[in-house]
């Protein structure tokens, strides 16, 4: 792709952005609620629909813990892609403007989807019963992701930034059930962050041209140990999770129930947050073909424990 075209994609996300930009009370919150005798995070997400025992109102609490959980865990993830993308800014700086603007909107909406993110969490913590427990901090998580390589962290980013536009097109978008404010919150959040794929797209190109073979290879090792960090985040939040909602729930439960919704509960987390990125068709398309087959078998051998977290009836995409 020549220089051109890439200036002119990222003038395409300049004008995009400026388009569709909004603002959190204004055009998301505008003054209302959640509504709790809605779902939040939609059957196909959530799974809750799997665990046969719940009640129509324990699937939808469930739902609700899950959808707080959502949106904390976007929280974190932005934390750290804000701060990678205001690094990658500062190599536009006496280059491309157009790429320089680009991803410095970009850095900006990432840190508003975090005060949004803040906002709900600020909404929902006086609505829902106490108990409920963040397992990472943000800042603690940012530095971790920030010291790999950058060409991992890119390719994590990437995969975050395209399963928050499958989730909202596949799931949160056609459920009718849906809490109306929790629908607009990922309506707006989705037409921003359509945009940053295209960003984390060219600059991870970018990146993968500029490290030779000894280089990537070290980071695909780091990749591998950035989904393994992520993948722990989201035991340790499941198995809160899990305990929570039991506590709140209102309904006894055996111990084989217990354990049973902790395992769905993980199960949809490790959907939601790894699994459906990884096998998302346009990931795949870009990140296979610029491995080696070892690198690839190695990224799938890691991988292939966490592979049965889909949704049940649901067939895998075949990788690129």
């Amino acid at each position: 792709m020549s220089p051109s075209t890439h200036t002119d994609r990222y003038a395409k996300v300049i004008e995009v952005s400026k388009r569709v930009r909004w603002e959190i009370e204004r055009d998301v919150i505008r003054g209302r609620q959640f509504d709790y005798s809605k779902t939040f995070l939609p059957d196909g997400l959530s799974l809750v629909q799997e665990i046969g025992f719940l009640s129509a109102a324990d699937r939808r609490l469930l739902s609700q813990v899950q959808g707080r959980t959502y949106a904390y865990i976007f929280g974190l993830a932005e934390r750290f892609i804000a701060s990678k993308v205001m690094e990658l800014s500062r190599e536009h700086v006496f280059g491309d403007q157009v790429a320089l603007e680009a991803l410095v909107r970009m850095t900006d909406e990432e840190i508003k989807h975090q005060a949004l993110f803040r906002r709900l969490e600020e909404m929902m913590a006086p609505d829902m019963p106490a108990g409920y427990v963040m397992t990472a901090e943000p800042n603690a998580v940012a530095q971790a992701v920030l010291g790999k390589s950058t060409w991992s962290v890119l390719a994590l980013t990437l995969d975050i930034e395209l399963f928050t536009q499958a989730h909202y097109r596949a799931s949160i978008e056609p459920d009718a059930d849906t809490s109306a404010l929790w629908k607009d919150v990922f309506l707006f959040h989705w037409r921003e962050e359509s945009q940053h794929a295209i960003l984390d797209e060219l600059e991870f190109v970018a990146e993968n041209e500029k490290i030779g073979p000894a280089e990537r290879d070290a980071a695909v090792d780091d990749l591998i140990a950035l989904v393994g960090a992520v993948d722990g985040i989201l035991q340790a939040q499941a198995a809160a999770d899990a305990h929570y909602f039991c506590a709140i729930a209102g309904t006894f439960f055996s111990d084989a129930q217990r354990g049973q919704i902790h395992d769905t509960v993980l199960k949809a987390y490790r959907w939601q947050y790894i699994v459906s990125g990884v096998t998302d068709a346009r990931f795949q398309k870009l990140l296979f073909p610029m491995l080696d087959e070892a690198q690839g078998a190695r990224i799938g051998t890691a991988l292939a424990p966490l592979m049965y977290a889909v949704p049940q009836q649901r067939e895998l995409p075949m990788a690129a």
